[in-house]
């Protein structure tokens, strides 16, 4: 409008008009302007109008805010070292054996890292010599040789082996009876980098026989890091003395939840337990853990021998999960931005899409003045 007026006039007229209407343009910029309003006068299209907002707003602080903690910078990437120790001491007699004393030495495997505790350990005695073998797929290594009898007998092959082969035998019940009441110590700390956070599951009091006295339970000691083991199967669903005789594995979960903005004593961590060995949807496979090791020694005339052990026994899997929250002025201003545009996204989708509803309004439109 500004340009064709100023192309009707004169040569220096339409400079001086053009440098007007540059001026105009850029003090524009600075100018308020108002929006129209559209005012639907109809009650069923404002309480819908008004049910949405509360909805969405709902949303933002119910959700958003107090469920996902939206307001809080997080860090997941947990670091986490997790020492153990074992204790308990049972007595048996057995004919193979006679008396004997177990301590966490001779059922902790291996010593240095707790994840399996012998119940059961069956053994014999083996020489390694060569022997006579009917099966193709034996066990040893075939030394190449065919053995006969007679002349004109059938042969067998020779392999290098352990004689006598391992007995196929099974446990008839667990031979550490009192191991239930074995106890775990599990020490574990976690740190989260972000926040330059760390702390251990070890109950910080003054009491220094705490640790001699308690025992881990949901109720009274929830944040004693000292175990019961049959209290550990029990809380799986299962019978210690059960899985004693066969083996299994056991996953103890500890996680750490923790709003830093509440302070370092609320985080804390919640432990759970489940059964790792049991197929709920492939029956075919036998329940239970075990493992065969050996221990070597030598006689006077210099033969080799060893006893072979099949182990039956409680593997123990130890798994740490967390995250850390903590408030940050980014992420709630960034929630909080998302939701008034979800708001206002679904306002003028709902007005522009009001008709589909057929509703009858009114429409009064009015400007502001300028100020």
């Amino acid at each position: 409008m500004c340009e064709n007026l100023c192309t009707s006039l004169g040569t220096l007229t339409t400079t001086c008009c053009t440098m007007s209407c540059i001026k105009a343009r850029f003090l524009s910029l600075l100018d308020y302007k108002t929006e129209k309003y559209l005012v639907a006068k109809n009650k069923k299209v404002g309480i819908l109008y008004r049910a949405i907002q509360l909805s969405i707003i709902g949303y933002l602080i119910g959700w958003v805010f107090l469920r996902k903690k939206g307001y809080q910078e997080m860090d997941e990437s947990i670091q986490s070292s997790v020492i153990t120790k074992l204790k308990g001491v049972s007595v048996t007699q057995t004919l193979e054996s006679g008396l004997m004393v177990w301590g966490p030495e001779d059922y902790v495997i291996p010593p240095q890292l707790f994840s399996f505790v012998s119940i059961n350990r069956p053994a014999q005695s083996d020489k390694r010599n060569a022997t006579k073998r009917h099966f193709f797929f034996s066990k040893g290594s075939m030394s190449g040789r065919c053995l006969r009898d007679a002349e004109n007998s059938t042969g067998t092959c020779e392999i290098y082996g352990w004689c006598p082969v391992e007995r196929q035998l099974k446990p008839n019940g667990s031979l550490l009876q009192n191991a239930e009441n074995f106890t775990i110590y599990i020490k574990n700390f976690i740190q989260f980098p972000k926040f330059s956070f760390s702390k251990s599951n070890v109950l910080e009091t003054t009491d220094k026989s705490y640790l001699t006295k308690c025992r881990y339970d949901e109720q009274l000691h929830p944040y004693c890091p000292i175990f019961r083991l049959g209290d550990i199967i029990k809380r799986t669903g299962h019978n210690f003395q059960d899985m004693a005789t066969f083996g299994g594995a056991i996953a103890i979960m500890i996680n750490w939840d923790c709003d830093l903005d509440k302070g370092y004593a609320y985080c804390n961590p919640q432990y759970d337990f489940t059964r790792l060995d049991i197929s709920v949807s492939n029956k075919s496979i036998a329940a239970g853990f075990n493992f065969r090791h050996a221990r070597y020694f030598k006689n006077s005339a210099g033969e080799s021998f060893r006893s072979l052990f099949k182990v039956y026994g409680i593997r123990f899997v130890i798994m740490v999960h967390g995250k850390a929250g903590m408030f940050n002025i980014i992420p709630t201003v960034i929630n909080v931005a998302a939701g008034l545009a979800l708001m206002g996204a679904f306002c003028i989708f709902y007005v522009l899409y009001m008709n589909l509803f057929k509703f009858h309004y009114y429409i009064t439109t009015s400007d502001f003045p300028v100020l």
